[in-house]
């Protein structure tokens, strides 16, 4: 299983448009053949942070997701915003 953690810091001129972006994002990963688990949800504690939490049966899965999101909407409206993620193996 691949498993990916960590959190997007959204600016504020741009958190209305990917909140609205967000359930469809979310709702498309979901439906993905492989994913367990997919959570994108605001940080109480941290204006525009959203902290994820991803699961894939394996690496191929997660490969899929990365590379269908490269030319989805969501990597539309998030362009240029930095990401701070860990992924792991856990079938090592």
């Amino acid at each position: 299983m691949i498993k990916l953690t960590g959190y997007i810091d959204v600016p504020a001129d741009r958190v209305e448009a990917i909140s609205k972006a967000l359930p469809r994002h979310v709702a498309l990963t979901r439906a993905e053949t492989g994913c367990l688990s997919f959570d994108v949800t605001p940080d109480i504690s941290v204006p525009g942070r959203f902290q994820v939490a991803e699961l894939f049966t394996d690496q191929k899965a997660f490969d899929a997701h990365q590379t269908r999101t490269k030319s989805s909407e969501w990597a539309t409206v998030t362009a240029d915003i930095p990401r701070t993620y860990q992924i792991e193996d856990l079938t090592e």
